[in-house]
């Protein structure tokens, strides 16, 4: 079966023979089952029926060769491959160079050929056109856009403009002076030669490698730059101003840890700590007012007497409402114990048994706070080996009666013992 060769006209471009070791000519025969290497065999070792290793001579073999129209007749595939080189090497619309390369065709035959199978020919325009826009759009970031009829600014050199954009040219996305803007320098005069020793050859291969080392920090300031939109300065620097004095200052800090996060992680980190006053201030706020409902809670509280706690709330809206209220004299004329605790839809409540449910509510304590309390009770108790009273009130720090109502209730269940 005749195969495309998948090696270039020079010979000295494909394997030697595996048999005479001799440079191969086409057409020349492939091992079919030999592999993942290719096996190699000119025509005189494969007719003397030469065997290697594994390759034995009754093995399937295919015929490399490309000395087969593929377009159009008269246009081997050699020649095909052969004009295509010789366009890249000379140029598009040099054809009397082209021909010269070629030596088989004519200036006329390699500019009417090329046009018509490569330029003109519905498949390869479409192919190549779908290859252009997967292209365009994958560096598409590389470039700032412009709508196709607006005309991309184009500075002066030296202008103010010029200066503020750092030399940038937006309709090449490039900048008029790079960095590492001499990188290029340590390989002009660099040659890679057949007689090259080992040591030489490597030390070059290592000057290239810092190059390429140097091109990638080069592109990654470029895309430093770009992302966080610090190409136009007078635009970044009115958005600077925007913020407070002590967020310009941390926006001034904080600036060299941009290149390692993107550009909107860092403008919220940034916005984040010019909302944080004013999260203190209603935080404040709201302790403030937590305090106020505790405050209030513990006045109708302890107050039992419903006509001196009436007198107490008329007195608090005529402040609030600046009127000077009349004095009064509240008298308590009786102690009433308050009400039992409602646990109806607190946190926690499902996982108290009925005795500590009741626990709560007569000692109006909420189910999370005496679970809180319990646990600690018990890890004491278990690290010290019993618990006295005094211990208990220590670790938990609200009214002495409550503490001592939930520690009868531990010893009384059997959750701790006494010391």
């Amino acid at each position: 079966m005749d195969r495309l060769a998948s090696f270039g006209n020079d010979p000295f471009d494909k394997p030697p023979c595996r048999g005479c070791s001799s440079y191969l000519t086409e057409p020349y025969i492939k091992c079919a089952e030999c592999g993942p290497s290719p096996f190699l065999l000119c025509l005189q070792c494969f007719t003397r029926g030469f065997e290697y290793k594994k390759h034995q001579s009754d093995h399937k073999y295919e015929i490399m060769t490309s000395d087969f129209p593929v377009l159009e007749p008269g246009w081997t595939a050699q020649e095909e491959m052969a004009l295509l080189e010789a366009v890249m090497d000379c140029g598009f619309g040099n054809w009397q160079d082209v021909a010269y390369q070629m030596r088989t065709k004519t200036k006329e035959e390699c500019e009417s050929h090329y046009m018509k199978n490569f330029i003109n020919n519905p498949l390869f325009s479409s192919t190549l056109l779908s290859l252009r826009k997967t292209k365009d759009s994958r560096f598409a970031e590389g470039a700032i856009p412009f709508k196709p009829t607006d005309d991309p600014p184009r500075p002066t050199f030296d202008s103010v403009l010029s200066r503020d954009m750092a030399g940038y040219m937006p309709a090449r996305a490039d900048f008029m002076e790079e960095f590492d803007n001499y990188a290029e320098w340590d390989l002009k005069d660099i040659d890679f030669v057949d007689d090259d020793s080992d040591i030489l050859r490597a030390l070059k291969l290592a000057v290239v490698d810092i190059y390429h080392s140097r091109l990638k920090e080069r592109q990654r300031r470029k895309k430093i730059i770009r992302d966080h939109g610090l190409i136009n300065l007078r635009k970044f620097q009115m958005l600077e101003r925007c913020y407070p004095k002590e967020v310009q200052e941390l926006y001034d800090v904080m600036r060299r840890f941009a290149r390692v996060v993107g550009p909107t992680e860092h403008d919220k980190f940034i916005e984040s700590h010019t909302r944080a006053k004013v999260y203190d201030r209603v935080k404040r706020m709201r302790e403030e007012e937590r305090r106020k409902r505790t405050m209030l809670c513990d006045v109708l509280q302890y107050i039992q007497d419903g006509r001196a706690c009436q007198q107490w709330l008329s007195k608090q809206a005529a402040i609030d409402a600046g009127i000077t209220p009349a004095v009064t004299t509240i008298t308590v004329s009786g102690r009433r114990s308050a009400p039992p605790l409602n646990l109806t839809g607190l946190p926690g409540t499902e996982k108290l048994n009925e005795r500590e449910k009741e626990l709560c509510q007569v000692v109006r304590l909420v189910p999370g706070a005496y679970l809180e309390y319990k646990q600690a009770l018990l890890n004491e108790c278990r690290r010290q080996g019993g618990l006295r009273l005094a211990q208990a009130r220590a670790l938990i720090k609200i009214d002495v009666n409550k503490t001592r109502k939930i520690y009868d209730f531990l010893i009384k269940e059997g959750y701790i013992t006494k010391a």
